[in-house]
């Protein structure tokens, strides 16, 4: 009964949340149509395809794209493309309707991609999940990257999708999902090397082979000098202050010294991540995610979505109320962000990972045991508990996260 009350209780709030969240998508939308990340990939989209994609980071023809569109947007630090080339690309297609209907086109690819995201990754069932699904249109930084346009939903869908594969059997398909992290490489950057480290070589190949296939198409595209282009916008971005001021770097004064911090704290998440490899996929990814946000050198509000991913496929694999306290907690952090800002969510990654360090030098089994019980009643996952055959043998799909 209790239970029941909770989660109907849950299920309240996050509706409230939800309408309001998305009220205030719309309502920001209609004050300012072009306010948006997405106005930039329109003219990059647009640019390259009048001027050639070697030309794609040039800030006078951008300002042309920019003024063509009707967007009233001077070209400025914070008001520019910077994302690769791959991004533009994609939304090539909408460049032929007009921006408004491009928008919320986009828009619709964004709420799909975050919908299979939470259909593979979100724990439990029946009201539980839908509960976790009305509860992300109503979390802030879902719903701020929405407005946006930022591709962050994509980068989360195809992590998501490499959990079940990866669950599945399926490595080399698995490794192949993570190509959508040429969008926003910071995002989810260490999770191919945690493929790496807990054994799962064949993913980790297929992931490099789809990552360098994409980036040398997009330096063959941009040219000697597009890529010189790019190379500047990347080292004016990571130098502005905006962009430090949710990473490791906006406490400590000293940029090279934040960098040196930024790469032992992502060493720290591939070693935790080791020690744990035998506890299932759904551990291995989450440790990566939290990890890599609180190593990353350029973090935004928008992409703190990662870490709603990363709790997700935790709650899958782990028991205790406590988990559930701390994903709550990180939850909170989040959405209080506009008031005290990056600090506890920062703060809240590291604990986070202290407290994975852990059972990361115990030898129990226990989150590989409460995947594999919730496996059982999870009805999305229902096709995993058959056997499959793997380098030519019948055995448990999960059987390689939990061999020696």
């Amino acid at each position: 009964m209790k239970r029941n009350l909770a989660v109907a209780g849950a299920a309240a709030a996050a509706t409230v949340s939800a309408g309001y969240s998305v009220w205030l998508w719309v309502s920001n939308y209609l004050g300012d149509n072009f306010h948006n990340d997405f106005t930039f990939y329109y003219a990059a989209s647009r640019l390259g395809l009048a001027h050639g994609w070697s030309h794609l980071y040039d800030l006078r023809l951008m300002q042309e794209q920019l003024d063509a569109i009707g967007s009233h947007i001077t070209v400025a630090q914070l008001a520019r493309y910077v994302s690769p080339p791959p991004l533009a690309w994609l939304i090539t297609p909408l460049t032929l309707v007009p921006y408004q209907v491009a928008y919320w086109m986009w828009s619709a690819v964004l709420v799909a991609a975050l919908v299979l995201a939470w259909h593979l990754a979100a724990p439990g069932s029946g009201r539980t999940r839908v509960t976790f699904l009305v509860a992300a249109f109503g979390w802030l930084p879902i719903v701020y990257g929405l407005q946006l346009g930022q591709p962050v939903l994509l980068v989360a869908a195809g992590v998501a999708a490499c959990y079940v594969l990866l669950k599945r059997g399926r490595d080399v398909e698995a490794g192949a999902m993570l190509g959508v992290l040429v969008f926003k490489p910071q995002l989810a950057l260490l999770v191919p090397v945690v493929l790496l480290v807990s054994g799962r070589w064949r993913a980790f190949a297929s992931s490099v082979i789809v990552l360098a296939a994409i980036t040398a198409a997009s330096l063959v595209a941009l040219g000697p000098t597009g890529v010189t282009d790019y190379v500047d916008r990347l080292n004016l971005a990571s130098a502005v202050a905006e962009n430090q001021a949710q990473t490791i770097a906006a406490w400590i004064p000293n940029l090279e010294a934040a960098r040196v911090v930024q790469g032992l704290i992502a060493a720290w998440t591939v070693g935790v991540a080791y020690r744990l490899r035998r506890r299932g996929p759904a551990v291995v990814l989450a440790v990566a995610l939290i990890g890599g946000l609180a190593a990353s050198p350029y973090v935004h509000y928008d992409d703190l979505a990662m870490l709603g991913l990363a709790c997700l496929l935790f709650l899958r694999a782990a028991r205790g109320r406590w988990v559930i306290a701390y994903a709550i907690a990180l939850f909170i952090a989040a959405e209080g962000f506009p008031v005290w800002q990056a600090g506890p969510v920062l703060a809240g990654e590291l604990i986070a990972l202290l407290l994975l360090s852990v059972p990361a030098l115990e030898h129990h089994h226990g989150y590989a045991e409460k995947d594999e019980a919730e496996r059982e009643h999870d009805p999305g996952l229902e096709g995993d508990r058959q056997h499959l055959a793997v380098d030519g043998q019948a055995q448990p799909v999960d059987g390689r996260a939990r061999e020696t």
